[in-house]
């Protein structure tokens, strides 16, 4: 896998970002959304989009609409459209007293869901008559922060990973704005708050992150016990649940690649591919960071001791292997179809983005002589 295009954007932590064509938004670390787009190779800030009180915690585009979707510890989130040039924010009623978490658009862009401390999601739709965009709110059986969210290719089912330590799937269905979805893996009877699946690892750790796979037929999600497990549910409710255990740091995010391979980040710095043949033998295939080869340096016993002697300390290379230099918070689709995925970003704490070029056709090779 050849090395990713990595921009320093920001001396501090980037939190959360989005690609959209030629635009970049991210979150610095603060209660500002900085807008980028790309010319001759390099990222110009074009606007800096400002109205939340605290950090914001996620950000969202729309590609089809251009719209912008943020959400903030000050418990508000806010819709930015682009209107003669300037980025103007929409009201939204979101009806909760903990911080939001995250936000994600649905598929066809017509509504979101804020996932947030309050216990609950709130899932959002637009009010012309008034303007503004209100929210249902999805509660049960929720007993902790909501820590990510993640929509089904229908436009009804959403997953849920929180800190109560459960995976879940519920029915964001609204009558009135949306039509009666097919029957699925995960029922036909489909009303606004139907549990259609609840999934644990059985070791503990709490959920960092949830992904449906492209057919929408199966669950991934990311435990804080450094595990990665795959739910495939049933129609008799005896759904499957396959963990993948791991010797590494746990991950933050995780995206599906296509129907048989899972990407994976978090505190070890580099992204991790998961793999499967059958659906059965989920295994962690190893890294997809090349690494940063080191200059090779030689120097003798007696001048280590004398660095030791001068500085009181030996010379010591902090700097990792890896593209990021610490945790990735965040990975995300740029390039491809959601059936196969030819591109990711990721976003982390040392102020990096890095976009990854992705060919399943040539990992099996490259990925033989890496170990973790």
């Amino acid at each position: 896998m050849s090395n990713p295009v990595t921009y320093q954007l920001s001396p501090n932590p980037i939190t959360a970002h989005a690609f959209n064509q030629n635009e970049l938004v991210v979150c610095p670390n603060s209660n500002e959304a900085i807008l980028y787009e790309q010319g001759s190779g390099n990222w110009n800030v074009s606007a800096t989009l400002k109205g939340h009180d605290k950090v914001i915690t996620s950000i969202d585009i729309a590609p089809n609409t251009n719209r912008i979707v943020t959400c903030s510890q000050d418990r508000n989130a806010y819709v930015w459209t682009k209107e003669g040039g300037v980025w103007k924010p929409g009201l939204v009623l979101l009806r909760i007293n903990r911080a939001a978490t995250f936000v994600r658009w649905s598929p066809k862009e017509d509504k979101f869901a804020v996932a947030s401390g309050a216990r609950c999601i709130s899932v959002c739709y637009f009010e012309e008559d008034n303007d503004w965009w209100a929210s249902k709110h999805l509660k049960k059986p929720i007993r902790s922060t909501v820590l990510s969210i993640d929509w089904h290719p229908n436009n009804v089912l959403l997953a849920a990973g929180s800190a109560d330590m459960k995976a879940r799937v519920f029915s964001s269905f609204i009558k009135g704005l949306d039509k009666k979805p097919t029957p699925t893996v995960w029922g036909d009877k489909l009303p606004f708050n139907t549990v259609c699946g609840e999934f644990s690892d059985g070791r503990g750790g709490w959920v960092h992150s949830v992904a449906f796979s492209p057919s929408g037929d199966a669950l991934a999600f990311a435990g804080h016990d450094s595990s990665i497990s795959v739910a495939y549910p049933s129609a008799d409710g005896n759904h499957a649940v396959i963990t993948v255990p791991t010797n590494t740091l746990p991950y933050r995010s995780l995206i599906w690649a296509n129907e048989q391979q899972i990407v994976a980040g978090g505190f070890d710095c580099a992204p991790l591919l998961f793999e499967t043949s059958n659906g059965q033998d989920w295994h962690l295939s190893g890294s997809l960071d090349v690494g940063r080869k080191k200059a090779a340096t030689t120097a003798s016993v007696l001048s280590r001791f004398k660095a030791m002697d001068s500085r009181g300390q030996a010379d010591e290379d902090t700097d990792l292997a890896t593209t990021h230099q610490n945790t990735i918070i965040e990975i995300r689709p740029h390039a491809g179809s959601r059936e196969n995925i030819t591109q990711f970003s990721t976003c982390g704490l040392d102020g990096k983005v890095a976009i990854w070029q992705f060919d399943p056709s040539h990992l099996s090779t490259e990925l033989a002589g890496l170990k973790i």
